[in-house]
């Protein structure tokens, strides 16, 4: 069965995907099995990995969590887009041509040695036996027959193509053949083993075995690359998927009238036909994981925490009663039975401690997911409450809605489980340690301070007898005062929904304090049921009554509340924690305010104060719709360079990337580039704006600035220039052939089409996207210093270099709003950047050569 889980994993991309599927892999409760994000870039079913289990490769779901058949694209309407479909379809094609001259070259390297292989076998020193030879090679020249007739059969089409080219009965007669696949497929787990047993017992064979040569392509500088036997035969697995792929994306661009159309229909029923013969094989049995949910002598505080445990995250519902802390899962009960709480463990507070652990204790050691797969989380969650708005209004769409509500609650319990990084250290003088993660300092300071205050009393220590302990478990679902793990869809549809869009704070003074210190404060907003920090003041030093006036521009998804945290800074760096996450600056106060729409959505800035612990803090703030965010809005004045067109930008400037990228990249990479979070961390608003000026005026003292301004303020002002170009810089035009290109699930036809899309563009806008390529490229190799990845930066820059004007936004598109185009875009939009992050590095000069099959005009 390991043989069907390999297996598994490389059929799973063969099922189908409509471009883009945002479901999540099956979300496990309390963490015991952790769900496996995806890249994005086509639509992976759940494999169950459970050691227990036989895996299964499982079908395609729908976005509602209901299991969807493999049907074939609908292709192109009669009438429709014939030129644009078949110039999509012919890049398609030239693409697959190219990896199957890669495929059958590396066909040819098994069978070199299989040959003087056989003929030594009848020897007086055979290096293997006829069997043995036989069993590693089973059906290589058999598949290499098929594969090299249909590549002499395709070439010609593709050299002299035409709208009138057919090619629908070689890809049926390709499909065809697949039995002999299921030959190789049933053998490949033997001839494996015999091939590694023989490179055991024999050094000739393992010598020939580890030094395969394979051709390169014909055009290909590299003669020949060395790969091993073990790698060549896995090639046919991994092939099998390919044709598969190919046919939905040749059905998606050709016309239903076109004759290649049913021929293509066919080939596909009967590769999926393969793909289900496979599935028969593979024993679908899986276990469902109960997520457990805990809810809360006299209760002082409860809430939902996440415990690591054994090295896994746990969602615990912990209880602060006045005398001790008891942490706590939802116990399985029987169906229709009262729902209890299982006592996970308790400690007394008079023998509890804050103390950290001790550095050689590794049994807490906190796993961090990337960043990426917490943003294409947020994103599907997006998606889904878009669809379950549209099924509200739809007749007869209620039972749809609660299954979408369903998945978007396993979603958002995910979210809630792999986001929280801050640690919570719990300690028993008498025993054990506890660690707990969560997501702000703002919990981690009430947590503490609540429990800091009733341990001022002269508290007794405990010990429950199993009855007593019993007793005040099974209390505690009455007693509770917190439901629900905190994500949004177990909010009523009455309540509001949040805020999306740019929330504008000026942070301006604080008074209050007692003694002078270093004081600055942080921006906390809720997303998506926890909440994130999202700016943070400059330190003003030595003071009493700091007075930052300081702006800053968040961006909200969903939220509802705002906080502030106040901090007196520690420059002694003696005290400093060895955990990465643990904030040693100490909280002077903190408070929140709720993000009343009718207050924050007119024009004018709304002024607040936020009292904490005796200080007061002075703040505005306005909100800017992402209706209205999203909107290009071209300058009146072509004088300057924000919300100019690139191409005047660069004429008058007689160069070939505007100044102003070239400086900011320069500047950041100077010093900014160990920077934590650099381009996610927001700079100050009014020092952007100063730079937006400084820029566009041409003011002499621009470099003077650069060198003396924030880094966070350049990597801003650097973003808001692309995001304010009239036109993205990937240009509205080529829009909708990027979003093609992502789709496409063939790598090589995607190769082909994502650089075919590069060289389409202006000069001017190719030369800038491909240094601030290279430039990003540099930032995400500190990663481990700075903590922004490939995809990190993706994420940041993928909708601001690609997001269309508005006059685009709406061409062709049934929908309803701005916020539901960022939807559905959004993750396209991250895909098509990170595509070229991840491509090796793009030469100007190199790109402009046509290198490829054929050429066309998008």
């Amino acid at each position: 069965m390991a043989f069907f889980f390999e297996v598994a994993c490389v059929l799973r991309s063969l099922l189908p995907s409509n471009d883009f599927n945002y479901n999540t892999d099956g979300y496990e409760g309390d963490g015991t099995e952790d769900g496996k994000s995806q890249d994005g870039s086509e639509t992976l079913p759940y494999i169950d990995e459970s050691p227990t289990m036989s895996p299964q490769l499982c079908a395609p779901q729908g976005p509602d969590g209901e299991a969807v058949s493999p049907t074939p694209p609908e292709g192109l309407p009669p009438g429709g887009d014939m030129e644009k479909g078949l110039e999509m379809k012919k890049l398609v094609l030239s693409g697959f041509l190219a990896s199957e001259e890669i495929y059958i070259n590396q066909l040819e390297a098994l069978l070199l040695p299989m040959r003087p292989l056989k003929a030594t076998a009848t020897t007086s020193q055979p290096v293997l036996t006829i069997q043995q030879v036989e069993t590693i090679f089973y059906k290589i020249q058999d598949i290499f027959e098929i594969h090299k007739e249909f590549y002499d059969a395709l070439l010609p089409n593709i050299q002299q193509w035409d709208e009138k080219v057919t090619v629908g009965h070689l890809f049926q007669k390709l499909a065809s053949q697949l039995g002999v696949y299921k030959a190789f497929v049933d053998n490949y787990k033997v001839a494996l083993e015999t091939a590694e047993k023989c490179s055991q017992a024999n050094s000739q064979f393992q010598k020939i075995s580890e030094n395969l040569k394979v051709k390169g392509p014909k055009d290909s500088k590299d003669c020949t690359t060395i790969v091993t036997m073990e790698a060549l035969l896995y090639k046919p697995i991994d092939r099998v998927t390919r044709s598969t792929l190919v046919l939905h994306d040749l059905l998606k661009h050709t016309p239903k009238d076109h004759p290649d159309f049913p021929l293509l229909q066919d080939a596909l029923r009967i590769s999926q036909n393969f793909l289900s013969s496979i599935n028969e094989e593979i024993d679908p049995r899986r276990t469902a994981v109960t997520t457990p949910k805990g809810e809360a002598r006299q209760l002082v505080k409860d809430g939902f925490l996440v415990e690591v445990s054994e090295s896994s995250r746990k969602v615990r519902h912990v209880f602060l009663f006045t005398d001790l802390l008891l942490c706590a899962k939802m116990k399985k009960t029987a169906v229709g039975r009262h729902q209890q709480y299982e006592c996970k463990w308790y400690i007394p507070l008079a023998d509890l401690t804050f103390q950290t652990l001790d550095e050689s204790d590794t049994s807490h050691s906190i796993q961090v997911l990337p960043e990426h797969e917490i943003e294409e989380m947020k994103i599907k969650i997006s998606v889904l409450k878009s669809e379950i708005q549209k099924e509200k209004k739809a007749p007869k769409g209620q039972s749809r809605v609660e299954r979408l509500r369903k998945k978007m609650n396993e979603q958002e319990s995910w979210l809630l489980l792999h986001s929280p990084t801050i640690p919570f250290r719990i300690h028993n003088k008498h025993g054990k340690s506890y660690l707990f993660l969560l997501s702000s300092d703002y919990e981690r300071s009430e947590w503490r301070e609540s429990i800091q205050k009733l341990q001022k009393k002269d508290l007794q220590a405990c010990v429950l007898s199993s009855v007593e302990l019993q007793v005040l478990t099974s209390s505690c679902f009455k007693l509770r005062t917190v439901h629900n793990i905190p994500v949004t869809s177990n909010k009523d549809d009455e309540e509001t929904p949040g805020l999306y869009g740019f929330l504008h704070v000026i942070v301006h003074s604080a008074k209050g304090f007692k003694e002078s210190a270093n004081l600055y404060c942080t921006l906390e907003v809720d997303s998506y049921g926890y909440f994130v920090s999202k700016a943070k003041t400059r330190v003003f030093r030595d003071t009493t009554e700091p007075q930052w006036n300081e702006e800053f521009e968040i961006e909200l998804e969903g939220s509802q509340y705002l906080r502030i945290l106040c901090y007196e800074k520690c420059y002694d760096k003696s005290m400093l924690n060895k955990d990465d996450n643990e904030i040693v600056d100490k909280i002077m106060g903190k408070g929140q305010v709720q993000l009343d729409p009718q207050t924050v959505q007119s024009k004018n800035w709304h002024m607040d104060v936020i009292e904490m612990n005796g200080i007061k803090v002075e703040f505005s703030m306005k909100f800017t719709s992402r209706d209205l965010s999203l909107k290009r809005t071209p300058s009146k004045k072509q004088s300057g360079v924000f919300g100019v067109k690139i191409n005047v930008v660069t004429k008058r400037e007689r160069s070939k990337v505007p100044y102003i990228v070239r400086q900011c990249i320069e500047e950041v990479e100077k010093r900014g580039i160990d920077e934590v979070g650099i381009y996610r961390i927001s700079g100050v608003a009014t020092d952007i704006q100063a730079l937006k000026t400084a820029f566009d005026t041409n003011t002499k003292d621009i470099l003077m600035m650069l060198s003396d301004m924030d880094i966070n303020a350049i990597a801003g002002t650097l973003k808001l220039y692309f995001r304010e170009l009239p036109e993205p810089l990937l240009t509205d035009r080529l829009y909708p052939a990027f979003m093609e290109g992502i789709a496409l699930s063939d790598p090589a036809a995607k190769e082909n089409c994502m650089m075919h899309l590069l060289r389409s563009l202006p000069d001017p806008n190719l030369m800038t996207f491909l240094t601030l390529l290279e430039h990003l490229k540099r930032v995400a190799e500190k990663e481990p210093i700075n903590k922004m990845s490939l995809h990190n930066l993706a994420t940041v820059f993928g909708p601001t270099l690609l997001r269309p004007s508005e006059s685009e936004t709406t061409k062709g598109q049934h929908i309803t709003s701005a916020s539901d185009i960022w939807s559905h875009d959004v993750m396209a939009q991250v895909q098509v950047l990170l595509y070229y992050l991840q491509h090796p590095p793009i030469s100007f000069a190199e790109l402009k050569r046509n290198t490829l099959y054929f050429s066309t005009d998008v």
